[in-house]
């Protein structure tokens, strides 16, 4: 009987005094974890920025990231992680696990880069290859510091014997190609706990972020050549269908929500005036805001490329390229992470950093922001982000957070030389490093505390509400290999 009531005469002769230590020593706990994973990600510095650099130097495209991957893969096996290769039919595409049993959190790395943006490391255009390829977006950065906090999480559950898996996502052709839409696709995701990512960026937020859905794709049209003044009638124009495409297109803009999106590049249109093109290609971007309003639009666009097709004579052929979701922002996780981003701070620059940043501020066409953003943090906010990621996709399966840290000059926009340059050198280094810290002392939190995880599996069930049944936008074409091939 004795036995049985201790546990209540203990909670009895608790005092508040005691149950406060006990409090304070589980904050204790959770600091000590997370300044234990930060200071394993400082003593490897020198060795990350290494692999960051090579993936800078490797500058791979979509899907052919082979080198890109294959460092990243090795750099985890060194470290115990058991690594899957060629992850849902995508040769690049890897998982890297460490630990075992439940929460299992996913932390997302991408190292993709962007056609024509090939740069050096000085303040000033310098394209080491002219139109060669580039880390436009810094994905050098983000494959490396998601590795480096996988690592570092690595120790920590090794050092405290815990129970749970680290899972480190390797994540090809995030620019345009879908690679994670994919990966869902092949149920990559379906027992994980929560994800943690982050991107390259001007200033640090950690917002509960939204952003646009998307549906790539390209449209080809087929007509009959002739020569374009000796027998024209005999002709069907297949840039002609593109050119009346784009018109009816052009048109919509003024009956469609302002905040969607519809961006075009004429990837083919003939190969001399006086041969009236047969074949002619159009590459196509359609965004909105949600799911069923970009079925809505995308639908439209089809009408469009089918009455043009009538009006010329020719025929149509459309492909989805790629697909994504727009992001569900998880305000839970968005909070814990904030709170880590603000204990990590932001950039400092060094006089040469300094010198660097402001004259790379000189080459914009705008008023940039200070130099001191670097060293902000921004307020928690739930906010929108007027592009895509395919990160969307994962967001509606599974608790999803991501932070951005300044690893680009204040004001320097993605896709553009100034960021390509930032992301080789000191400033994007140190941005990429906070960015490690915060993903792996986020995850020290979800691990030490089931009830967020709940929390947040709670807010994904009632946003995306109770009829949510997920379906793919890219259906169950293969993985696009080739949409970066011509561009190498």
């Amino acid at each position: 009987m004795i036995k049985h009531l201790m546990p209540l005469i203990l909670l009895l002769f608790m005092t508040p005094a005691v149950a406060q230590v006990e409090k304070k020593l589980k904050v204790k706990t959770t600091d000590l974890d997370k300044a234990f994973v930060a200071s394993e990600i400082s003593a490897k510095v020198q060795g990350y920025e290494d692999v960051a650099k090579a993936i800078w130097n490797f500058a791979e495209l979509g899907y052919l990231e082979t080198k890109s991957s294959a460092l990243l893969q090795e750099t985890l096996r060194k470290e115990g992680f058991i690594v899957q290769s060629g992850v849902a039919d995508i040769p690049t595409a890897f998982v890297a696990s460490y630990g075992s049993g439940k929460p299992v959190i996913g932390i997302l790395a991408e190292f993709d880069a962007l056609p024509g943006l090939s740069q050096d490391t000085v303040p000033y255009k310098k394209p080491i290859i002219a139109g060669g390829t580039g880390h436009g977006c810094g994905h050098n950065l983000f494959g490396t510091a998601s590795s480096a906090a996988a690592i570092a999480l690595k120790e920590w559950i090794s050092k405290n014997k815990k129970l749970g898996t680290i899972r480190l996502y390797g994540t090809p052709a995030e620019e345009g190609g879908s690679g994670k839409t994919f990966m869902v696709r092949a149920g990559l995701f379906e027992d994980v706990d929560a994800v943690l990512h982050w991107h390259p960026s001007d200033g640090n937020a950690a917002d509960a972020q939204s952003c646009l859905a998307v549906i790539g794709a390209n449209f080809r049209f087929y007509g009959q050549s002739a020569h374009a003044a000796g027998s024209p009638q005999v002709g069907r124009s297949a840039l002609d269908a593109v050119e009346a495409m784009n018109y009816m297109v052009n048109l919509m803009r003024e009956h469609m929500p302002q905040e969607a999106r519809i961006h075009y590049v004429i990837t083919k249109g003939g190969l001399a005036a006086n041969v009236i093109p047969d074949y002619a290609e159009v590459e196509y971007m359609v965004r909105h805001p949600n799911i069923n309003g970009l079925i809505e639009l995308w639908d439209r666009v089809i009408k469009t490329a089918e009455a043009a097709a009538l009006g010329t004579g020719t025929r149509m052929e459309h492909e989805i390229v790629s697909g994504m979701y727009s992001l569900l922002p998880n305000e839970t996780l968005a909070k814990v992470m904030h709170n880590n981003l603000t204990k990590v701070g932001g950039v400092t620059y060094t006089p040469y950093e300094l010198d660097f940043a402001e004259k790379i501020q000189s080459t914009f066409t705008y008023a940039p922001p200070p130099l001191l953003k670097a060293q902000t943090i921004e307020p928690n906010k739930i906010s929108f982000f007027p592009a895509s990621t395919d990160v969307g996709d994962i967001s509606w399966l599974v608790p999803t957070t991501g932070l951005g840290t300044a690893t680009w000059v204040p004001g320097t926009a993605a896709h553009t030389w100034q960021a390509v340059a930032a992301d080789g050198m000191g400033i994007g280094m140190k941005g990429m490093i906070n960015a490690a810290k915060v993903l792996a002392m986020t995850a020290t939190e979800l691990f030490n505390s089931p009830v967020l995880i709940e929390q947040a599996k709670e807010e994904l069930k009632k946003k995306r509400g109770v009829n949510f049944q997920y379906k793919t936008l890219v259906g169950d074409r293969k993985p696009p290999y080739e949409y970066r091939a011509t561009m190498r």
